[in-house]
């Protein structure tokens, strides 16, 4: 979503996001066990890294945006030589309480033996009839006040196929009894003159970077007023792009290295704000309230706005809500009926409470970056996939409701909890299941599958473009080695099962690669398809806006971007629903456009109280100069 966003406004892609360069104090490296992911970027980071090495006299005296190169390399060195004594869990550990963004590389394996979830009590343990006790991963979010249905084992082949089988006869029989008509019915159609299903409902939020902001987007999309609260006077991290604004060179040259970051033309312009990509993929159908919530005018527009809101969501490291003084306890005082949702990197109790992290942490730490990986190759040359954060954005709708349809049948609001680390956990049950169960600690999958073969990205003709091959069955093999022309690979006996195929994959890979890289990528994906075999042409950013299939479903839609609010394509809704308007409703949210709205109207503060709020500061449509202002283009440059 944020890549196309970026093609939309630049009209430009970059190259894969593994080629970005290694910066001093960001990324992975190894240290005495394996590997450790830690984010030191930016003035306020990187002397906190520095310090932790042992390097005092460079944290009090280095710029972080102004670093010698032959110093940068010194320092790299004291780095990597700082992590080769110590093991991965310790440096994390350590990294945490300097204050630094900071996973492990942790395989599934040891995500099963770490203390912290088995203190939050994520596991499920289970008896089967026929494979004994069995740990498979529990719940994805907590609720504060439902209790959950007790997990159950999974059934045996037709364990219920009797029972089954005599409801649906006694269920038939009623159907034909009622002789219904509307079995016959037209398909629904989508109508625009109806409701959204979310309108009535009003949800605050205070979000940052994209998982609880994903939350947010979802619920605004079908209809909730959704306001977000955030700072002018201060940088939200990862957010709306302030930590440092590029100028347009440096902006297109961050795009063309595959960056997440993209204006409108690749200018930041006035506005810069506004006009970020990775904030604007995920603020439509959003309103702003700037409002600082660590002062005390803050915490008491928030108390003021909850007390007028059905929901609250918030994916902040859990000290900040505490230090603000916005707690569950208190602002359950002030409005019995909220649902609050909190979206913390591990949790809200245990021993990683407090640790700060981003998706590419919490994936590492969880054991989802090391199966993705390559074989026999380092964590270093993947890239971020940030799938930890679009699932855990989709789940916090869905608990949101959850909780909703809850408070409809009993009165009761409740907290919701949702680490990212334990929404993930559940989609790795089959590999959690298979290290618990047979001591198999699978790692380095890369393109690979465990029992389809070939399964694999292969190359085309033309500039780094490639075909996604996915083989299910021997009829399916035989298909594409038709297409291919491979005529005498289905008679080989290394590939006439799937077992062979995979004992031999490397050969099997040579042949296919050696077929396809003469081929076009979309004209090879319609034949294969047409064949009855799984395949897809890899596209990049600018490719997918051009997607004749996404283009003819009206996937796109323009709305108008930044204070100019010229019209640029997003990316639209994630599914569809019959009776229902269809479509993004509103531009992306920009900086403070609705104070008045919300202070003056919605809260009731004076006009006086309003003025007050801006004058200092507290309020406001632009950060101030101080912090957005670009340093000198040379200074940039280093």
């Amino acid at each position: 979503m944020i890549q196309l966003t970026v093609a939309a406004y630049t009209g430009l892609c970059g190259g894969r996001l593994a080629r970005l360069q290694r910066s001093l104090g960001v990324g992975v490296r190894r240290c005495a066990d394996g590997y450790v992911n830690i984010t030191a970027a930016g003035r306020a980071r990187l002397p906190r890294l520095l310090t932790m090495i042992g390097q005092t006299q460079a944290a009090a005296e280095v710029d972080p945006l102004a670093i010698e190169p032959a110093q940068r390399e010194e320092l790299e060195a004291a780095y990597q030589g700082w992590l080769r004594t110590r093991p991965k869990r310790a440096v994390v550990q350590l990294a945490q309480q300097h204050g630094l963004l900071a996973g492990a590389f942790n395989t599934v394996a040891e995500v099963l033996r770490d203390p912290h979830y088995r203190e939050r009590g994520v596991w499920d343990e289970i008896d089967h009839p026929q494979a004994g006790r069995l740990t498979y991963p529990g719940r994805p979010f907590k609720f504060s006040n439902a209790i959950r249905a007790q997990p159950t084992r999974a059934p045996l082949l037709d364990e219920h196929g009797d029972e089954i089988r005599a409801a649906a006869a006694d269920t038939k029989l009623a159907a034909d009894a009622r002789a219904n008509p509307a079995s016959d019915a037209t398909p629904p159609a989508e109508r625009d003159d109806l409701p959204l299903p979310l309108q009535d409902i009003r949800v605050a939020e205070i979000t940052v970077v994209w998982a609880g902001p994903h939350v947010t987007q979802l619920l605004g999309q079908w209809g909730a007023d959704v306001i977000r609260i955030e700072p002018a006077n201060r940088v939200q991290p990862f957010t709306r792009g302030m930590e440092r604004v590029p100028t347009p060179e440096q902006a297109r040259e961050l795009v063309a290295r595959g960056a997440p970051v993209g204006y409108p033309d690749t200018d930041p312009g006035l506005d810069p704000w506004n006009r970020n990509a990775a904030f604007n993929s995920h603020a439509r159908n959003k309103r702003s309230m700037t409002c600082d919530i660590m002062t005390p005018e803050g915490r008491a527009a928030v108390l003021r706005l909850v007390a007028k809101c059905d929901v609250l969501v918030e994916n902040n490291v859990p000290e900040t809500i505490d230090k603000a003084g916005l707690d569950w306890p208190t602002l359950t005082a002030v409005n019995p009926r909220l649902v609050m949702l909190r979206m913390p990197a591990f949790a809200l109790e245990g021993p990683y409470r407090n640790f700060r992290a981003f998706g590419l942490h919490v994936e590492a730490m969880i054991g989802h970056t090391m199966l993705r990986g390559y074989p026999n190759a380092s964590p270093e040359i993947l890239s971020e996939s940030l799938a930890s954060d679009g699932i855990s954005g989709v789940q916090g709708a869905l608990a949101v409701m959850m909780a909703l349809r809850h408070r409809q049948r009993t009165g009761k609001g409740q907290l919701i909890e949702l680490p990212l680390t334990e929404g993930f956990l559940p989609t790795l049950g089959e590999f959690v299941l298979d290290a618990a169960m047979n001591g198999r600690d699978a790692a380095g999958l890369g393109n690979s599958h465990r029992r389809h073969a070939p399964h694999n990205v292969y190359r085309c003709a033309g500039d780094d473009d490639w075909i996604a091959i996915d083989v299910g069955s021997d009829q399916e093999f035989a298909a594409l080695c038709g297409v291919l022309a491979l005529d005498d690979l289905p008679g080989d006996a290394r590939f006439a099962t799937a077992a062979g195929r995979r004992d031999n994959l490397a050969a099997l890979d040579a042949r296919i690669s050696a077929a396809t890289v003469e081929r076009d990528k979309e004209q090879l994906f319609h034949a294969l398809q047409a064949a009855g075999v799984c395949a897809a042409p890899t596209h990049n950013a600018v490719q997918a806006l051009a997607d004749p299939q996404l283009n003819a479903r009206g996937f796109f839609e323009e709305l108008p971007t930044g204070d100019e609010r010229r019209e640029h394509r997003y990316p639209g809704l994630m599914f569809r629903m019959a009776y229902t308007p269809n479509r993004l409703r509103t531009p992306p949210a920009r900086l403070g456009e609705h104070d008045r709205e919300i202070y003056r109207d919605l809260l009731g503060y004076s006009e006086t109280e309003f003025q007050a709020l801006r004058q200092r500061g507290l309020v406001g449509t632009r950060f101030p100069p101080h912090i957005w202002q670009p340093p000198p283009a040379e200074e940039q440059s280093r």
